[in-house]
């Protein structure tokens, strides 16, 4: 998956109390996060979906749009939204993906059961997947550790020719991979 393209799909969002039309048209030209979890009204979910809501704004000024995505309808979306508290703080988009096309097309359909694995996915403007991750269902996901991931994607991306280490975070130095570094670390 890792430098694929995002494949076309078209699904309904509920986003800042409305129902909005998406497409893969509107992840091109800027950063955007894919946050796949099982289903609405369930356990782990809503403290990821919370998590997640906590580092919107900061997304947001980083220039990412953040697209939830479950096998649930727009509408199961939009009453989970007006039920829970920690589901109530969220404002990025909630798509509804119940034919599974975008679950499908990132290759997290749980077959046979019609649910999206816990499953995060890092794309670049030009609609190129940078980064991924996948969970079983009883682990859930840290918005700490993503916006680690963006901040490094953003950077690799302005920066050619430097990679991030392990462990890397905003300021820290960085790598230029060469001849004369093979062996030295």
């Amino acid at each position: 998956m890792i430098n694929t393209q995002i494949k076309p799909f078209n699904a309904t969002a509920f986003k800042q109390g409305e129902f909005v039309e998406i497409s893969e048209k509107d992840v091109l030209g800027k950063w955007a996060v894919f946050f796949f979890y099982p289903a609405d009204f369930t356990f782990v979910c809503p403290t990821e979906l919370e998590d997640l809501a906590s580092k919107y704004e900061e997304l947001q000024s980083m220039g990412v749009e953040v697209f939830s995505v479950s096998t649930d309808t727009h509408f199961c979306h939009k009453a989970w939204h007006d039920t829970s508290a920690a589901i109530g703080k969220i404002n990025y988009y909630m798509v509804g993906d119940q034919t599974a096309t975008i679950t499908n097309n990132f290759g997290v359909l749980r077959e046979g059961q019609g649910l999206a694995d816990r499953a995060t996915f890092l794309i670049d403007p030009e609609g190129t997947i940078q980064a991924m991750e996948i969970t079983a269902e009883g682990i859930g996901r840290d918005a700490e550790d993503l916006m680690r991931k963006v901040k490094a994607a953003q950077y690799v991306a302005a920066h050619p020719g430097e990679v991030c280490p392990a462990k890397w975070k905003e300021g820290e130095a960085t790598l230029a991979p060469s001849l004369d570094l093979v062996g030295k670390i």
